[in-house]
């Protein structure tokens, strides 16, 4: 801890002066609000000896720490001076030297009253964990009647008082200046203290001082841009929240989208009969989202651009306004052009070839949208929906194909006939050698096929290739004696159907491979190239070829930045820049848990990525039981008003809006319903205190408890990385052993490490793990018990993770329990999923998009509060 606290700079130095010993300098530890619980899980009792042993304890190792590499940098915190030192230059020069004493020849009257001051400044900055807790509310300009008269460039940052003991009730600073406050004495001064701590932490709301009864402050929005991208996290870790709207984390760019002429063709044209080279021609449109702009609206935006304003609204939706893009889309708009089918059908999908940036996918002018009707509408609809048909075993494969194997096959020659690049996933075992193998005697091209692969597999290969396809003339690419000539190895490359090659020889035989166009390229193990600046991946997206395998179990081992790589090499620009997927996609995702974004990634890669995991019952099934129940848990008191405060805001703006901003916010207000149910300090978001606030969580330790007793073990499942992060600190307090917690920022050798604690049967009995990172991928069949804390709406992706349990290899019966928030909208989609599982294959399987198609009364019935949600608690 004392490591993380100095890492971090939250330190700070001191003076003690105290006591009959001599004064001597030290740092301290200063720690901030999201450090506090961590602080209070390394507490073994609740008594004030043990406080006191542990800050000593810690205070010891932060000046131990602070001291070492200031000693060892040289570092001087202040110049020498000649003559006799002042208290304040021997303590300065204290701090980084071994020895801390100050000189006794200094008066210690001087002294004390120097370390008085510098207690006092320490106290100024301190975070209080008092019964009120400063927060500020971000307005729209316009929107907040305590805010001045400025214009449409000021927004209103409201002063309010959170209560931490109730962390739902949240009212005005102006209520404690009017004396209606429902918090104890004190309130002032420990407010007006906040207030000083906000001004020297964001400097650009000092001006709130200058009021005698502060009630806000306004800023134009460069200056809010600015104070939200420095400041949040800062405030955020001295105990002042900032509440952004709700659509902060959405704002929008402006587009490009291509809207193609209607073609003329006869019948019915489908992948298989098209002609992919046909030219269409189209015309550029600027749109915001799925609206299309108009010239006003352009020229709305050009103007703010002209004024180097950051945000602008139009349409009703604020914007964010990049100059030299917008500038570029000013100028396509309106513009004919043309592309081939083939061209539509690949930028439909995101892989850049229309787009107005490079084809790596740039930010300036990025393509979003193919607009089409009739048949070519139905096509690159079909890219997206295709319900691709299984291809028979082909002629000239030695064995019988499985009816999964079949439609793999299918998969991959229909991708390969539209030129985009396919990554089979599917688990160890299915046989994705042998898929690939039918699929070049399915689809057999005019040229070779380069199959790239670890040399430890290259012998595999070359008998799988014997053995299913013994008529395709194969060569081998490796050792000492293989072809270094550019010229004869394009020659005899040429002249075979295959050539097997290795990972290690790509970069170093790179002009040798390049000097042949490949018909097909397959990486087999392709989380070789998860690192896309290294010599390999460079050297692998230089091969030529129109048609790109990628095979892989693991497609994300560690990060998102793992599957752009992969995808990059497949599908050129399909997931943007590096740069730009990591901020608007991989960022929010492993940071966040976004669903938005989640949903944006599953929805570009899913017509590309195939995966089958073995313990599908279709393939294996010898597995003992497997008993799934529903745990149905109250909601608490302070879950019902939370909720309800959630619904109306759900309903109210279901109301007011339309499309896709509709969509959003119904999506948005689903999101915060499930953390509700959850955990209120999930939903709000402030670290409070876990115990006896969630009925939810209350039934987990009822479970756990029975669990842990009996020495079996448990998985617990969440779909929110911060929700784990919660659970961690309280589950180690309550069982004294620190929970094991996997999620996406775990790196593989923990992760390893933390499955091999969890097999040993003295290993921890509780196993948190993220959806995302732990739902895939591993076998735990040391767990008897899986506990979904929250619902995936989606049953294969729960299903999924409970296989990390239920699996080969498991031999006692499985109990799986999802837990429920009675009377809520869990309940009710639980209740869809159910009694009509076939209906929610179909739509919830696809997500959570169903919801968003509801009117507002439909709507109403689904997210309403009904029935008891707890002990004598009635909610209006």
């Amino acid at each position: 801890m004392a490591r993380h606290l100095v890492d971090a700079g939250k330190v700070v130095p001191s003076l003690r002066a105290d006591g009959d010993g001599p004064p001597r300098s030290c740092w301290l530890p200063f720690p901030g609000i999201g450090d506090r619980e961590i602080l209070a899980g390394l507490l073994h009792d609740d008594t004030t000896a043990d406080h006191a042993r542990a800050a000593d304890s810690l205070a010891a190792a932060v000046d131990g720490l602070v001291r070492g590499r200031l000693v060892g940098s040289g570092a001087q915190l202040a110049p020498r001076r000649p003559g006799r030192r002042t208290v304040p230059q021997a303590w300065l020069e204290s701090l980084t030297r071994p020895d801390p004493v100050l000189p006794a020849s200094l008066s210690r009257d001087k002294v004390a009253a120097f370390a008085a001051e510098i207690s006092a400044w320490i106290a100024s900055g301190a975070v209080s964990l008092g019964r009120q807790q400063l927060c500020l509310r971000v307005h729209e300009p316009g929107t907040h009647p305590d805010a001045p008269i400025g214009g449409p460039d000021r927004w209103w940052l409201e002063l309010l008082l959170q209560d931490s003991t109730e962390p739902s009730l949240v009212v005005p600073v102006a209520e404690l200046w009017a004396g209606r406050m429902p918090f104890p004495a004190g309130s002032v001064e420990e407010t007006l203290r906040s207030l000083a701590r906000l001004a020297s932490v964001a400097p650009e709301v000092a001006a709130v001082l200058d009021a005698a009864a502060p009630v806000g402050v306004a800023l134009t929005t460069d200056e809010l841009v600015a104070f939200v991208d420095r400041r949040v996290e800062p405030l955020d870790e001295i105990g002042i929240r900032v509440l952004l709207p709700a659509w902060w984390t959405r704002r929008r760019r402006v587009s490009l989208r291509a809207r193609a002429k209607g073609v003329a063709t006869k019948g019915v044209v489908t992948a298989a009969g098209l002609d992919f080279d046909r030219l269409v021609a189209f015309t550029w449109e600027a749109a915001l989202g799925d609206q299309r702009l108009t010239k006003a609206d352009l020229r709305t935006l050009q103007r703010a651009a002209d004024a180097k304003q950051q945000l602008v609204q139009v349409r009703g939706e604020w914007v964010q306004v990049d100059a030299a893009s917008l500038g570029q889309i000013v100028g396509r708009v309106g513009t004919a052009d043309e592309a081939t089918v083939g061209d539509l059908v690949r930028s439909s999908v995101g892989l850049g070839a229309l787009d107005a940036g490079d084809a790596a996918g740039a930010d300036t002018g990025e393509l979003t949208e193919i607009v089409a009707s009739g048949w070519l509408g139905e096509l690159l609809a079909d890219v997206r929906t295709a319900t691709v048909e299984p291809t028979p075993t082909p002629p000239g494969f030695v064995g019988q194909l499985r009816p999964y194997q079949e439609r793999g096959v299918g998969w991959l020659t229909f991708l390969g006939r539209l030129g985009l690049g396919a990554c089979l996933a599917d688990d160890m075992g299915l046989g994705k050698t042998a898929q690939v193998i039918a699929t070049f005697l399915a689809e057999p091209t005019d040229g070779p096929t380069l199959v790239v692969c670890p040399v430890s597999v290259l012998g595999n290969w070359s008998r799988e290739l014997a053995r299913f396809a013994p008529a395709l003339d194969v060569m081998v690419h490796h050792g000492p004696g293989r072809l270094t000539d550019d010229a004869s190895f394009a020659d005899r490359g040429a002249g075979h159907d295959v050539v097997l090659t290795t990972y290690s020889l790509v970069p170093r035989d790179v002009e040798h491979l390049t000097s042949l166009r490949w018909d097909r390229v397959v990486l087999d193990e392709a989380q070789q190239i998860k690192n896309p600046s290294t010599a390999l991946a460079r050297a692998v997206r230089q091969l030529d070829t129109p048609r790109r395998v990628a095979l892989t179990g693991t497609p994300v081992e560690n990060r998102l930045g793992e599957l752009w790589s992969i995808m990059h090499f497949l599908n050129p620009g399909l997931l943007g820049s590096m740069a730009s997927f990591t901020r608007d996609l991989a960022g929010p995702i492993e940071r966040d848990d976004d669903a938005d974004a989640t949903e944006r990634l599953q929805r570009l890669v899913a017509p590309f990525l195939l995966r089958r995991l073995k313990t599908d019952k279709t393939i294996i099934d010898d597995l003992p039981d497997k008993i799934e129940q529903t745990e149905h848990c109250p909601l608490t008191r302070e879950q019902a008003s939370l909720y309800q405060a959630v619904v109306d805001d759900l309903l109210r703006v279901a109301e007011s809006e339309e499309g896709i901003g509709r969509s959003g916010a119904i999506l948005s207000g689903i999101a915060k319903l499930k953390q509700v149910c959850n955990h209120p300090a999930h939903f709000l978001g402030d670290r409070s205190a876990l115990a006896g606030r969630s009925g939810k969580l209350d039934r987990v330790e009822e479970l756990l408890d029975e669990i842990v007793d009996a020495g079996d073990k448990a998985l617990c499942f969440t779909r929110f990385a911060e929700w784990g992060e919660l659970l961690v600190p309280h589950l180690a307090r309550r069982y004294g052993i620190e929970p094991l917690w996997l999620h996406g920022g775990v790196p593989r050798r923990r992760r390893e490490e933390m499955i091999r604690r969890f097999d040993d049967p003295d290993g921890p009995p509780i196993f948190l793990l993220s959806l995302k990172a732990g739902g895939t991928g591993l076998n735990l069949t040391a767990a008897s018990h899986v506990i979904h804390l929250d619902r995936w709406w989606n049953p294969a992706v729960e299903d999924q993770a409970t296989d990390r349990a239920y699996r080969i290899g498991q031999r006692r019966s499985v109990l799986v329990h999802k837990l429920v928030s009675a009377g809520t909208i869990e309940e009710r989609i639980d209740e869809l999923i159910s009694t009509k599982r076939a209906l929610a294959q179909r739509v919830v399987g696809s997500g959570e998009q169903w919801i968003t198609k509801l009117d507002t009364d439909a709507l109403r019935e689904a997210v309403a509060l009904r029935g008891p949600v707890g002990a004598d608690l009635e909610v209006a």
